[in-house]
């Protein structure tokens, strides 16, 4: 899985690329912000098996560009087969659609690349989880660790560490992203190929326990 964020301690972040808002691309740096070692965290206790290579587009800060992204996308996308990922993970979300993101988006879409971000559960859509390629990922405070709600046709809700389940810290949209793309990684592993788009939204659909904003299902 490729992890689009502040890259991970130095341990796991061999072979990683930063992509600079300037356009250019260097050696990932150890993670500085945090975020990106939370969502690697998040994906590794949801499916241990899970291989993250991470793309580091934010600093010390959680600020980033749809130019950055895209580039961190396109590394993803341009991958041999054999090396490519099936999933990406982007745990952030960009308040204007870019011509250059959507066009990265189609991109990995072509060549049957996953990819789940962060959504906001009501209000105004953010990017890339706004582009029909894309699932959405978002926190849902009904959620506990196993579950999963559906919220939309490709918006899907899970655990945030949100305080109504007594979670202290980080918590939000960002988080129930990263679950949603392990509970998406478990799928894959357990279905032992790559999916197809509409498919890996089924699989993860048979999983909710939660289907719209009130109905529960045992």
């Amino acid at each position: 899985m490729g992890v689009i964020d502040s890259g991970g301690p130095l341990a796991e972040i061999e072979g990683a690329l930063a992509f600079r808002a300037d356009g250019t691309v260097g050696t990932c740096v150890p993670d500085r912000l945090g975020h990106g070692t939370v969502i690697a965290s998040v994906i590794r206790d949801s499916c241990p098996h899970v291989v993250i290579t991470h793309a580091q587009v934010f600093d010390e800060r959680p600020v980033t560009t749809a130019l950055q992204v895209a580039l961190a996308l396109d590394w993803f996308t341009s991958q041999p087969p054999v090396q490519r990922v099936d999933i990406v993970c982007m745990s952030l979300g960009l308040a204007a659609d870019r011509a250059l993101l959507r066009e990265a988006i189609y991109r990995a879409n072509a060549q049957k690349i996953l990819i789940v971000a962060a959504s906001p559960a009501r209000g105004v859509a953010c990017y890339p989880a706004g582009y029909d390629g894309v699932i959405g990922g978002t926190g849902d405070s009904r959620c506990k660790w196993e579950e999963l709600s559906r919220l939309g046709p490709r918006l899907f809700g899970a655990w945030s560490n949100s305080p109504e389940q007594g979670g202290e810290g980080m918590a939000g949209a960002s988080l129930g992203a990263a679950r949603v793309a392990g509970h998406l990684a478990k799928v894959i592993l357990e279905e032992g190929r790559g999916l197809e788009f509409n498919v890996a939204l089924s699989l993860l659909g048979r999983r909710c326990h939660y289907v719209g904003r009130e109905k529960y299902i045992s």
